[in-house]
């Protein structure tokens, strides 16, 4: 019997989380589970000195759809079902959006990616998968990045 049987991948594109993305895949074939690849839109970081315009956000979300149109890519070749979710919500922190994205699909355990950043870095840079691993309703399992 299967521990796991819904895997939640956050996803941006990058090495690292491209990296989580197929140990998750693996996971699921050996589980037999599926996955929900999810990117998230962060509408605020969008700003950063230019004048904020729906142009902006619909390159986000075209940006988003082609990282899990790939993602969706790779689960099929490995014969894994999966499927994709966009979060767009305004002020909310990835942690939040990706913790609840799990709790509202049923998942049982979260697969992301970390840059393991340390001193100054994480203080600038902050932990996407740190906010995720405090926040989530489910196991979460960080894949160490390539830099």
């Amino acid at each position: 019997m299967s521990l796991f049987k819904k895997i939640l991948v956050p996803i941006d594109g990058s090495n690292t989380s491209n990296k989580a993305l197929d140990y998750a895949i693996k996971m699921a074939q050996s589980e037999k589970a599926q996955i929900r690849m999810v990117h998230c839109i962060d509408e605020l970081s969008l700003l950063g000195g230019h004048e904020y315009t729906g142009e902006l956000i619909g390159l986000a979300r075209d940006n988003a759809e082609k990282i899990l149109k790939t993602g969706l890519v790779a689960a099929s070749a490995a014969n894994v079902t999966a499927d994709t979710l966009v979060i767009d919500r305004v002020g909310q922190r990835l942690g939040e959006s990706v913790a609840d994205a799990a709790g509202d699909w049923g998942a049982d355990l979260i697969v992301i990616g970390t840059h393991g950043r340390r001193g100054i870095g994480r203080v600038l840079l902050g932990s996407g998968s740190e906010q995720i691993m405090r926040m989530s309703p489910v196991p979460v399992l960080m894949i160490r990045g390539f830099d």
